[in-house]
């Protein structure tokens, strides 16, 4: 998807804060500036439509994301006013060995878009959203788009993407690059799993559109493949009809085992169009609080939803139970009276130790319970705990890696705590990589979105049999190693 800049872009051009770069110094391996001295031995820079900036602010927002936990300096950020600037700056950097990173809204929590002494590629400017009607099944759009906008613009049509993360304001770029795990993927899969074509520009810089029938073995490879072959500046989503209205459940259990297996029970039905589940701490500080969420949506996808038959023999405590009935978009965007307050209150700012795991279904309620048990709600802060089940016939995507079950689960404990407390981030980063191991040994793996310190080695066993595509890929489409360091996996 091409994207025309404005006047006023191309003549903003290369400035950087009044500043204009005038070429990349290979001895220095720097970004020289008007005003910086001699240009004897610089090399020029490729045209922009864009900007190409090295200013002090920028480079500290692209040495910092969501975790922040791990900072690496760039030498520069791009923002780019097309394609055609990834193409070419990809192109330069290619040649001339420089990593780079593509950034959409440094939601990262362990460093993972960032890249020391490379370049960041801030996509959020490839926020295109293609032509929309009643009868579309698709939509394609820039990678930078947010979810939210995708959402509101399809549901002006009576569309919607089927699957979406708790939170809306992450890239379409961003959550292709991981696989995007919501509560409908028990229904349609993972966002990535409803891509019916991308356009990317590979480590070698070259423009290429690809599809499960065409260079399918990129379009596999850049889908839950953590940007290693190539950067995501477009994709085409599948669209499905929207409701117009839901009903919202939340449901309350008195104990772990009974409520993971009702939430197994309405996977595996299909009775509910949206399930995930949160557990809490109780007044003694124990996180022994279940709470199943579920949804039904409304007419026109389904019938109007009827108490009765949808909780028909649930286990859950009936004086307890929570109903309403919200507009699509609400529900969708149900989080963001929360993110409101916690920035209203500085604690968005609070590094963010994530642990996120798909755990076998066999296992979840012993791995569960180890990490609950454990668990302080000092330590979890103004976090949240979810568990929730998920099918695995609806999983395509080669690189989206889970455990070998029907219905695994993904467990996610998403702490935070005040980022200049090293010794406790130090410490929750270790918490989590025991219980990666012991998730590993039971058959498990990690939801890549997380903070668990991961080895080449691990990576490789992570993902397993998938692994020679994925190194092959690498090989062919970005032969020089240059893109996405911070993931650590090649």
């Amino acid at each position: 998807m091409s994207h025309t800049p404005s006047r006023r872009t191309v003549l903003r051009g290369l400035t950087v804060t009044g500043a204009a770069v005038v070429g990349f110094d290979p001895a220095t391996r720097s970004w020289a500036v008007t005003g910086s001295g001699s240009g004897r031995g610089l090399t020029g820079i490729p045209r922009l439509d864009g900007t190409l900036v090295t200013d002090e602010s920028s480079l500290a927002e692209a040495s910092d994301d969501f975790g922040h936990i791990v900072h690496r300096r760039p030498l520069a950020v791009l923002r780019p006013g097309s394609v055609r600037d990834v193409v070419a700056m990809v192109r330069f950097c290619n040649e001339h060995r420089l990593q780079v990173a593509p950034r959409g809204q440094g939601h990262a929590t362990f460093g993972q878009a960032q890249v020391k002494d490379g370049l960041v590629i801030e996509t959020a400017t490839l926020a295109d959203i293609g032509p929309l009607g009643p009868d579309r099944t698709t939509v394609t759009v820039g990678a930078g788009v947010r979810w939210s906008e995708v959402a509101k613009a399809a549901i002006a049509h009576g569309l919607t993407p089927p699957v979406f993360t708790d939170y809306l304001e992450l890239s379409v770029g961003g959550t292709l690059s991981v696989g995007g795990l919501g509560g409908q993927t028990h229904r349609y899969g993972a966002q990535v799993d409803n891509v019916t074509e991308l356009q990317v520009v590979t480590g070698a810089g070259e423009l290429v559109r690809c599809s499960p029938s065409r260079r399918p073995d990129l379009f596999h490879a850049v889908l839950a493949g953590l940007g290693q072959c190539a950067v995501i500046v477009g994709a085409t989503l599948r669209l499905v009809p929207a409701p117009e209205t839901v009903r919202h459940y939340l449901l309350p259990y008195g104990d772990l085992e009974t409520f993971l297996e009702d939430q197994r029970t309405l996977v595996q039905e299909g009775r509910f169009d949206y399930v995930e589940g949160q557990v809490s701490a109780d007044s003694a500080g124990a996180f022994r609080v279940y709470t199943l969420e579920a949804v039904a949506y409304g007419p026109p996808v389904g019938p109007t939803p009827d108490d009765t038959v949808l909780l028909r023999g649930l286990r859950h405590d009936p004086s307890g139970v929570q109903a309403s009935d919200l507009a699509y978009y609400d529900f969708l965007d149900r989080l963001a009276p929360a993110v409101a307050a916690l920035k209203e209150a500085g604690l968005w700012t609070y590094a963010h130790p994530w642990l996120n795991l798909l755990l076998p279904g066999p296992s979840t309620p012993a791995l569960t319970a180890e990490v609950l048990d454990a668990l302080t709600p000092t330590d979890l802060g103004p976090g949240v705990v979810l568990v929730y089940p998920i099918r695995r016939d609806r999983l395509t995507t080669p690189l989206l890696r889970t455990p070998d079950d029907a219905v695994p689960y993904l467990f996610a404990v998403l702490r935070a705590t005040p980022p200049d407390d090293t010794a406790t981030v130090d410490r929750l980063l270790s918490v989590n990589r025991s219980a990666y191991e012991a998730t590993a040994a039971a058959g498990g793996t990690q939801y890549p979105v997380g903070s668990i310190p991961f080895t080449h080695t691990d990576w490789r066993t992570h993902f397993g049999s998938a692994w020679p595509r994925l190194a092959a890929a690498k090989r062919t489409y970005d032969p020089r190693g240059i893109l996405v360091p911070g993931q650590g996996i090649f």
